[in-house]
């Protein structure tokens, strides 16, 4: 699952109003009767931005993400033969919405899913979102009455702590180091600057990520200091009012480099596993405006993993050992109609005692 993006200016409207739904009523006080008319207020400044400061900007996240979901199917098909099929939903976007897809997915005969979110690294945030839309095509999709078509699900969730995927990122930065930058910068004026998905501080109880992006800047941080120590986090954060976002942004991290000796930047984007508007517009746009103030500095703007074999591969063995479990564990069975009734007998009979448990036993929560 990837967030999809809008190639067309007619589909904004409709983009911005999913986006709202289900990433701005977490944490923005904002009604949802006011949804529709912002998202068209929004699609205004989205044209503004894509067609005239980007020259008709169209993104290639949707044609990237395609090339994932091929990649990681070849890996996947290599050991497993067609009894896995890889299925590609994007939060966003029809006709690859998890409603329209989970039901071509059973109408193929699948009764088996493993859900794995792949365009952000590091967000519960966007995973939870994941989960939300599955759940929610799960439920419609049930058979009134019936046992659940589905007999297995299994989730990846992301992969901010796995040694290969931070190995990788060190390994890009420094590759791209060596062969442009290093014949003309010393290791100490070379400044990075490690790109995470921003997040807001306060998400209504939500956690939104924050501890997830901070260990993989770490990570990646600590993999690169000794030769390089001006390294700092920058997050790309969605500029809302009222929200208080993630510090120092990219922006202000690329100035505080250079304001501590950087002859060069280089912007690597670790939070984001596919290429989007976020990392090559607001990236672009962050670039272009340092330029003007520092010609004399060399700007070096790197690509997410994107199709990267390596990372293919990867994406594929974290899956493996879900797809054993799912294909050799029992069958489950389950009624959805059994849950009203389920809700109304602990209603009835764990009332009270259920709230002496509670108090007893508070202090052992972890």
């Amino acid at each position: 699952m990837g967030y999809g993006e809008v190639e067309s200016y007619d589909d904004f409207a409709n983009y911005n109003e999913q986006a709202l739904n289900l990433l701005t009523a977490k944490f923005a006080p904002v009604p949802t009767w006011v949804y529709p008319p912002l998202a068209k207020l929004l699609a205004v400044f989205d044209l503004h931005e894509w067609s005239h400061q980007h020259d008709h900007f169209i993104s290639p996240h949707n044609a990237i993400f395609e090339q994932q979901r091929v990649g990681v199917e070849k890996a996947l098909q290599n050991r497993w033969g067609d009894r896995v099929k890889v299925f590609k939903a994007f939060n966003f976007c029809k006709p690859f919405l998890p409603e329209q897809v989970l039901e071509e997915v059973k109408a193929e005969g699948f009764d088996k899913i493993l859900i794995y979110p792949l365009l952000v690294v590091d967000s519960i945030f966007t995973s939870g979102i994941a989960v939300e839309q599955v759940n929610n095509a799960l439920s419609a999709l049930a058979d009134p009455g019936k046992e659940h078509w589905l007999k297995g699900t299994r989730y990846i969730p992301s992969f901010y702590a796995e040694p290969e995927y931070i190995d990788l990122m060190a390994n890009l930065v420094e590759d791209k180091i060596k062969s442009e930058l290093a014949v003309a910068h010393l290791p100490s004026q070379i400044g990075i600057v490690l790109m995470n998905h921003g997040c807001p501080h306060k998400a209504k109880g939500f956690t939104s990520g924050i501890d997830e992006s901070q260990k993989l800047y770490d990570r990646v941080r600590e993999r690169l200091l000794y030769k390089y120590p001006l390294i700092s986090v920058g997050w790309l954060n969605h500029q809302t009012p009222l929200i208080d976002w993630t510090q120092p942004n990219a922006d202000l991290a690329a100035r505080n480099l250079i304001d501590l000796g950087a002859t060069a930047l280089v912007f690597m984007p670790i939070g984001f596993a596919t290429e989007n508007h976020e990392t090559l517009l607001d990236v672009d746009h962050i670039i272009h405006g340092l330029r003007k103030k520092r010609p004399d500095v060399t700007y070096v703007q790197m690509a997410c993993v994107n199709d990267n074999p390596d990372f293919l591969q990867m994406v594929a063995d974290w899956a493996h050992p879900q797809i054993e479990a799912l294909l050799s564990e029992q069958a489950m069975a389950v009624n959805p109609a059994l849950a009203a009734s389920q809700a109304d007998h602990h209603h009835d009979h764990h009332g009270h005692n259920g709230h002496n448990h509670s108090h007893d036993h508070g202090h052992h929560h972890h």
